[in-house]
């Protein structure tokens, strides 16, 4: 009989650890997964700081690389990632982003939307046809002679990330992955957001989108809006603040 004792109580203290082993954040949701893509002339290492947050919360993360080559391009490396996901995503964009995550996020996987700083077309919107729109903080994107652009190393940092280390600035300047003028010009053809949860953060220090533009493409798609002081580089200079944004929408997503 005490063998017995001993064993159940061994089974009952095993289960209870095992449920403590769930953190807290990512057990007040159904959905456990993050898939984060990055915008243009930026790839996805400067997610590191979010990441690591909602790793430590439990909540599964996944970083899309996309080639920048094409909006279908990126689109399908996007989608490559949401085919690995073992459920429910959250699905988040940064910049240029948003419009991968708009055209990519129809998949039924995605349960909500979240929006860094990013451009949210509706339907037979480009990113250019966007931008356009309301005056350009800058004009300081270049082109090359094949059709792909590029931020002047010189203004990247005034540009995309004046909140962040000098150090980290120019690496990002350095290193920055060239887009193709064809991403920018090309429209979607879905906009889930009509139908899904929607949060967002404006960086109302942007110099690389208009803060404007961010207010008034979020207020179109109903989005949940927050405003944070920061550069354009706002997922990496306010992660804390970015990942509990991303929190929310889990928690929003059915």
């Amino acid at each position: 009989m005490s063998k017995t004792f001993n064993v159940i109580a061994a089974a009952t203290m095993l289960a209870s650890t095992s449920f403590s082993l769930v953190p807290a954040h990512a057990a007040d949701t159904a959905v456990h997964n993050v898939v984060l893509v990055h915008g243009a002339f930026a790839d996805g290492s400067g997610w590191k700081a979010v990441a690591d947050i909602l790793k430590k919360d439990g909540f599964k993360v996944s970083i899309v690389q996309e080639p920048e080559t094409s909006l279908q391009d990126d689109a399908q490396a996007t989608q490559r990632v949401l085919d690995q996901q073992d459920g429910s995503v959250v699905l988040v964009g940064h910049s240029y982003g948003g419009q991968v995550i708009t055209e990519a996020g129809a998949d039924p996987k995605v349960k909500s939307l979240v929006y860094v700083a990013a451009f949210v077309p509706e339907i037979g919107d480009s990113l250019l046809s966007l931008a356009k729109s309301m005056p350009l903080p800058s004009e300081d994107i270049k082109a090359t002679k094949d059709g792909f652009l590029y931020l002047d190393p010189s203004k990247f940092a005034a540009d995309f990330s004046a909140d962040l280390p000098k150090s980290t600035s120019e690496l990002m300047a350095m290193s920055q992955v060239f887009a193709s003028e064809k991403a920018f010009g090309a429209p979607v053809i879905k906009a889930p957001w009509h139908d899904k949860p929607t949060f967002a953060i404006v960086a109302t220090q942007d110099k690389a989108i208009n803060p404007d533009l961010e207010r008034w493409m979020y207020k179109r798609a109903g989005a949940e809006t927050i405003e944070l002081k920061s550069s354009h580089a706002v997922y990496m200079s306010k992660p804390k603040e970015v990942a509990a944004v991303i929190e929310k929408a889990a928690k929003a997503g059915k």
